[in-house]
């Protein structure tokens, strides 16, 4: 037996952390320093402020910008299925003052995973969206639009990240890998307080590879804790400021207004708006007022779970003109009460 112990090799690992040990030290201020930050973080208990794209939301929703129309309209509408849900559309578009006759096909697939639409109208253009969700936090999404047309083709490329208190956004449109050229939009979200949300957004665009233009805007969003109103301002340069407001009054009731004000140094001028939605039992009806003289409302009345009429008007009383609108919502489904989640009423009995 031998009079000296016999020591063992030290080990690969042992050696791998004792030759990174000056390295761990070295970082060990700013871990610290990023773990307290992010411990402050969580204590705080900030909420999601959304993303700048979905930044005006709600105020969008109550005016008529997006749902007012003019002539005839018609859209019929065919579920086939629920689970995942697929569901075809036929649009009809008739005597408008600012466009012509039109027809257009769309479908819509959607699960819990991948969300498509897609569309073709009468003069073969076709436009599509694509999400595919890859977990709670992260989407990425696509839209292209085809047409025979010079200038009208685009696609656009799309990812957003959703973290616990803050939104990160990037985007390319009609991005060319060969130079590089096309228009690239990065944004940035960040909740300061539970109220209070701060951010900006990037965009450089690049028409050629000898041309580059960046411009950056600065967003806020100030929401009410019981979130019964919120307040946005967004500056752009140069010297275009876009404030809104929008305020839910009741179960019912919704308001909002909207203040554009562009002080550049060859354009002045500022335009306000406000509006209103009323959501009853089987209708919705919104009006809208502007400084630029024009009224406008809709009225959305459902008779029936499948059957939905519109009807629609604007007046400029500045341009002394008025337009008006007409349309139809049919919905049918080859789905049985129970796939669609209805009600099934008790069958009376049966007697021999």
């Amino acid at each position: 037996m031998s009079a000296f112990p016999v020591q063992s090799p030290p080990s690969s690992s042992s050696t791998k952390s004792s030759a990174w040990s000056p390295f761990y030290a070295a970082l060990s201020p700013f871990t610290s320093t990023y773990n307290r930050f992010s411990q402050w973080r969580s204590d705080l208990a900030l909420p999601s402020p959304g993303s700048i794209e979905n930044l005006q939301k709600e105020v969008k929703s109550t005016h008529l910008t997006n749902f007012i129309f003019d002539g005839a309209r018609a859209d019929l509408t065919k579920t086939l299925s629920a689970n995942p849900a697929f569901q075809v559309t036929h649009s009809f578009s008739l005597a408008s003052q600012t466009a012509p006759s039109s027809y257009n096909f769309g479908a819509v697939f959607a699960n819990e995973q991948v969300f498509m639409q897609g569309g073709v109208d009468h003069e073969g253009s076709v436009n599509c969206r694509f999400n595919r969700g890859w977990s709670a936090n992260n989407v990425t999404k696509m839209q292209a639009q085809l047409s025979s047309q010079a200038g009208h083709n685009m696609i656009q490329l799309e990812h957003d990240y959703t973290g616990r208190d803050y939104n990160i956004n990037a985007k390319a449109i009609n991005p060319s890998p060969a130079d590089f050229s096309g228009i690239y939009v990065g944004s940035y979200l960040q909740s300061l307080t539970r109220n209070l949300a701060l951010g900006f957004e990037t965009m450089c665009q690049r028409p050629t590879p000898e041309m580059t233009e960046i411009a950056t805007s600065y967003v806020a969003k100030l929401t009410s804790t019981d979130k019964s109103w919120i307040a946005t301002a967004l500056l752009q340069q140069p010297g275009i400021l876009q404030a809104t407001y929008w305020q839910k009054l009741s179960e019912k009731v919704e308001v909002a207004a909207d203040l554009q004000v562009i002080a550049a140094s060859t354009r002045r001028d500022a335009v306000a708006t406000l509006g209103a939605k009323w959501d009853l039992r089987m209708s919705t009806f919104r009006a809208q007022l502007d400084s630029t003289g024009k009224v406008s409302a809709l009225l959305e009345q459902r008779f029936a779970p499948t059957f939905a009429f519109i009807i629609g008007g604007e007046i400029d009383h500045f341009k002394n003109a008025a337009k008006i609108g007409v349309g139809v919502m049919i919905e049918s489904s080859t789905l049985t009460p129970e796939e669609m989640g209805m009600p099934v009423p008790p069958q009376p009995p049966s007697y021999p």
